[in-house]
């Protein structure tokens, strides 16, 4: 049976009755499977779909969480992150962007981007990560599949390696003519080809296009000989990669994410699904910090996650813990914080009413972040996703006094611009990342 890819836009809706730009229709099986997944979230399970109405008719919105979301009755649904306040926002782009974005993601390092693959083919995200590690198995096999010596013992009919003397009294005490022995044994069967050939096994349950299952099979052949691994933990602990088999690392990346979970929200119902899913605002920030990280020089480096002020002390305890997203360090003096925000900004709405599409509590945030980290002095940054309605950053800053100022700028998200313009700074800008200087490489 085919899969249907039903695509929808990130806090899109999903009904079985209505259907317009924002809301795609699913079958009433695949609907009820989701309402019950919905109504079983718990504080373990983030809250990635809301219960509600659409047009008169009961829906589901998909939260801030992008990415696969697996039914059993074949129907697969696409959730890719909102980057345009236009309701005929590209599937493609917003796709390339993601995929963009997962490269910076530590467990995803090893996505290769390209048109023909991406744009060009239209793949569905799973099928893209399944069609990624079939090329990296297949890139491996042509190098050749690494053999080691594996140890063995055996009952055999003639005299190899050495003879185990107790396990010889054991089992041939009258059978004379056979030796007990113990001997190595130059085989593909090791702990990393176990693993890999797992890997093929599960992900021909996922891999649905016509290309993508011809590779799976053509690349089961070539595992004849390997079995696939009985227990996984201990495999990946026991494997080792000698000298010449770099090659391996990149499939391996893909195995350990297919036998342990792709993404931080793996969803297990009672048939046999999986659903990929991750939180918009810790890609974003993952992908910003990857980014600024190569740009910043010596003496300046980037702090990810701090965690080291509160707001208040109350008695001989602080409460309230400040987390800013990053901070520019100068040794350990804290230069300048910089916030992510997954959010789009609008800089038609530049008036006293709408204010850009900002929020004041975004604002109360850095304020506390400004006089707790930075001692009420200096300059922040809040930093948006850059589109069509946001394109350059905000000339003027936010003053929080005469010594605490706040730029809000966009950060280009698609991947297709060189490193160092990827953030757009405001031309009164005098941070660090100003004074950096060009990196030409492109992604």
């Amino acid at each position: 049976m085919a899969v249907s890819v039903i695509t929808v836009f990130e806090y899109g809706y999903l009904s079985c009755e209505a259907e317009d730009s924002r809301c795609s229709r699913v079958s009433a099986q695949a609907f009820d499977y989701l309402e019950i997944l919905c109504l079983s979230q718990s504080e373990e399970t983030p809250a990635f779909l809301r219960l509600c109405s659409w047009g008169g008719f009961k829906a589901l919105q998909v939260r801030n969480y992008v990415g696969v979301i697996h039914t059993p009755m074949d129907v697969q649904i696409e959730v890719l992150p909102k980057t345009s306040a236009a309701d005929n926002e590209s599937e493609q782009e917003a796709r390339a962007s993601l995929l963009n974005m997962l490269r910076h993601l530590h467990a995803f390092r090893n996505i290769e981007t390209t048109d023909a693959l991406v744009a060009t083919q239209k793949m569905s995200l799973l099928e893209v990560f399944v069609s990624q590690f079939l090329q990296s198995v297949n890139l491996l096999v042509k190098r050749g599949l690494r053999s080691e010596y594996i140890r063995r013992e055996d009952n055999q009919t003639f005299m190899k390696g050495k003879l185990l003397p107790s396990q010889q009294l054991k089992h041939n005490l009258v059978n004379q003519h056979r030796f007990y022995v113990e001997y190595d044994e130059y085989l593909q069967n090791r702990p990393v080809n176990r693993l890999l050939h797992s890997a093929l096994i599960k992900v021909a349950n996922y891999a649905h296009s016509n290309r993508n299952q011809k590779l799976c099979r053509e690349l089961s052949f070539a595992f004849n000989n390997v079995p696939p691994s009985r227990n996984i933990k201990k495999d990946f602990a026991a494997m080792k990669l000698g000298r010449g088999m770099d090659y391996y690392k990149s499939p391996l990346a893909w195995a350990r994410l297919i036998l342990e979970g792709f993404s931080p929200l793996s969803m297990h119902g009672k048939e046999t699904t999986v659903s990929l899913l991750f939180p918009m605002e810790a890609v974003f920030e993952s992908y910003v910090a990857s980014i600024l990280r190569r740009q910043l020089k010596p003496p300046f480096s980037l702090k990810e996650q701090a965690s080291s002020k509160y707001l208040v002390d109350y008695g001989s305890n602080h409460w309230f813990r400040l987390k800013p997203d990053l901070l520019i360090m100068k040794g350990k003096q804290v230069v300048q914080v910089l916030d992510t925000k997954w959010k789009l900004l609008d800089s038609e709405k530049d008036n006293g009413k709408d204010k850009l599409g900002l929020s004041q509590s975004d604002f109360y945030q850095m304020f506390a972040y400004g006089h707790k980290y930075c001692g009420g002095q200096g300059e922040m940054m809040l930093i948006y996703p850059r589109t069509e309605q946001f394109r350059e950053a905000i000339q003027q800053s936010f003053d929080f006094s005469k010594s605490l100022k706040l730029w809000v700028v966009p950060f280009d998200i698609g991947g297709r611009t060189l490193e160092s313009e990827r953030l757009r700074l405001p031309s009164l800008y005098s941070g660090p990342l100003r004074a950096q200087p060009e990196i030409a490489n492109e992604i």
